[in-house]
């Protein structure tokens, strides 16, 4: 098989999502968020359901395989800003929370649109397909590891 482009790797990996990270990390600083406090925020404003704070840390532990102890500051971090609201066992956006992710999309759209503006749409469909196997791969890898 031929390739029309550079052959990539996990160096090439984490360069483009650091690169892209410190964009939307650049964002998020004008508005006194984190990374993991968007991520986290994020979780609770797309969730169909309402999350009881064990499902939603866990939740975000699977995505960014961080500890949960600092997940849990996190959701404290949140709900001392008002963006989230605790309700009986459950925790829910408030209208701030959701009110700031739609201003952060909002922002980072024009940004994400100059990035991804271009890639023919088979090239994209083929990262895709890579990104999720080195995905299923690594969490397979992170099983192992405990």
């Amino acid at each position: 098989m031929t390739t029309t482009g550079p052959v990539t790797g996990a160096r090439d990996l984490a360069l483009a999502h650091y690169a892209a990270r410190g964009v939307l990390e650049r964002v998020l600083a004008r508005h006194g968020m984190t990374f993991q406090q968007q991520v986290t925020l994020r979780a609770a404003v797309t969730a169909e359901t309402p999350q009881t704070r064990a499902a939603l840390a866990a939740q975000v532990q699977h995505s960014l395989k961080a500890d949960p102890a600092g997940i849990h500051a996190t959701l404290d971090e949140l709900l001392t800003r008002h963006l989230l609201a605790e309700e009986g066992a459950h925790l829910l956006s408030t209208d701030a929370g959701r009110e700031l992710m739609a201003t952060i999309a909002e922002e980072t759209a024009p940004i994400s649109a100059r990035v991804w503006g271009g890639i023919p749409a088979e090239d994209l469909a083929a990262a895709g397909r890579v990104l999720a196997l080195v995905t299923e791969r690594a969490n397979a890898e992170l099983a192992k590891l405990g």
